[in-house]
């Protein structure tokens, strides 16, 4: 063995790493710092959309009425007009705002994200300041138009962890609206009385729960239907989404909206149609889910049967053959317009004269037609805006979601061309958001995993 080298103590000696600077240190921390309060922020936000979520699925008009809330009907407070999930979405936005980014960096980074959004708000301002020159109330505008894409921007922010609680306060608010359906319909007793702003409506079969009218509950359940149908993914188990799509769907008689019901079977029957088609051509499917899908079929067709032969749908049958006047109003909507001169179509007429020409018509439950409506009280330029700015707003949703969203936005378009819809002070467009957002997200794109690539085999020469 050798010795120590001379001048060494024979102690091994250990060589250490230089230490990091000092200055990282602190950084460091308040990078820690920064993402724990970012996380609590966004954990307060996903609790204010939750409260927003609830609100906006049973807190409808007529509730608020029926709470002597003046948010439909005249005098009260301003704070009165505003729905109540316009409160808790601003404010969860607000607090997005205040994350480490900087309010300035939180826009910034949400509009670049999303450019056709800059389009939609640019026609919404357009909207807001000829809604203060003409001095009509400012408040249609915040809760129709402005709280579906704060909405969007809100829950495209949030993680899917976070989205969870919310699908699932989606999920028990359509039920028990719903289970309420059944409820009025098959009692005759309404929980909450049908209003329409001041106008208490009586003699009305269709159910309403806590949507506030029969046609836009029948609206929402259709899109839940939808979403239920389209991505399986909302409901997993087979046993629990097959019962709940025909729940849902038996209640849309109940609730007694025909365009909802013929557009969701027609959806239904165009997939249907479409799956027969694969299997056709060769599409394997598991042997216990096509036992399942012919058990269902005939016991859905035998309950089907059972029910026309007792009657309990005869209401809903009957408005396909006499429906009190709706098909009247739709033509009277349409000729509503040759009242008006070109200079009041352009720029919008007069309101005292509207609401004449409406009672004149019989329109007084309002114009069955979001465009006529729109050209109406806000004139044809600030209708084209204000189309061209839900489009850029429609195409960034569908960029963002499930190809599912695609039948819920025809739904919307055939609700939106045949009722009063989104044309009237409600929160119809925020609830399709919402359902859309939130159920069909878009579905992240996996990594394709690495080829394995051979690594060629090397032969070490062997001297003879």
């Amino acid at each position: 063995m050798r010795g120590p080298l001379p001048g060494s103590t024979g102690i091994a000696q250990v060589h250490r790493r230089p230490s990091a600077p000092a200055v990282s240190r602190p950084a460091s921390r308040r990078a820690a710092r920064a993402a724990n309060a970012d996380a609590f922020i966004e954990r307060l936000a996903a609790g204010l959309m939750l409260l927003a979520v609830t609100a906006t699925f049973t807190l409808s008009s007529s509730v608020l009425t029926n709470w002597k809330i003046h948010y439909l009907t005249a005098g009260g407070n301003f704070y009165e007009k505003l729905h109540p999930a316009t409160y808790f979405t601003l404010l969860a936005f607000g607090l997005l705002l205040l994350r480490s980014r900087g309010p300035v960096g939180e826009i910034n980074r949400t509009f670049s994200e999303s450019k056709l959004l800059l389009a939609y708000l640019l026609c919404w301002l357009f909207l807001l300041i000829q809604v203060f020159v003409l001095e009509r109330p400012f408040t249609v505008i915040i809760d129709t138009f402005l709280l579906p894409i704060v909405i969007a921007m809100v829950m495209w922010q949030l993680s899917s962890a976070q989205r969870r609680p919310l699908a699932w306060a989606i999920h028990l608010t359509i039920l028990v609206n719903v289970v309420l359906g059944y409820y009025e319909y098959f009692s005759g007793h309404r929980l909450i009385p049908l209003t329409l702003g001041d106008v208490v409506v009586v003699g009305e079969w269709r159910s309403a729960a806590l949507l506030g009218h029969p046609l836009t509950a029948s609206g929402i359940v259709g899109a839940y239907v939808l979403a239920l149908v389209l991505r399986p993914a909302v409901c997993p188990p087979l046993l629990v989404r097959l019962p709940l799509i025909a729940f849902c769907l038996a209640s849309l008689m109940a609730f007694g909206g025909r365009t909802s019901l013929v557009t969701v079977l027609a959806v239904i029957g165009f997939v249907g149609g479409f799956e027969v088609l694969r299997l056709m051509q060769g599409k394997r499917t598991p042997l216990p889910a096509a036992i399942l899908a012919i058990c269902v079929l005939f016991a859905a067709g035998a309950i089907i049967f059972a029910a026309l032969d007792l009657g309990i749908f005869d209401k809903m049958l009957l408005r396909f053959s006499s429906d009190k006047g709706s098909a009247l109003a739709r033509f009277a909507t349409f000729s509503l317009l040759s009242h008006f001169d070109w200079h009041e179509l352009i720029l919008g007429p007069n309101p005292v004269r509207v609401n004449a020409l409406q009672s004149q018509l019989g329109l007084n439950y309002g114009i069955e037609n979001f465009w006529i409506s729109s050209i109406v009280q806000f004139g044809l330029v600030h209708t084209i805006l204000m189309t061209v700015g839900l489009v850029c707003f429609f195409v960034e949703l569908l960029r963002r979601s499930h190809r599912a969203a695609w039948a819920i936005m025809v739904l919307i378009v055939i609700i939106a061309a045949s009722s009063v819809s989104f044309s009237s002070k409600n929160i119809q467009l925020a609830q399709f958001v919402i359902l859309i957002s939130i159920l069909l997200p878009r579905e992240p794109r996996r990594a394709p995993a690495p080829a394995q690539v051979r690594m060629p085999i090397r032969y070490r020469s062997v001297p003879a």
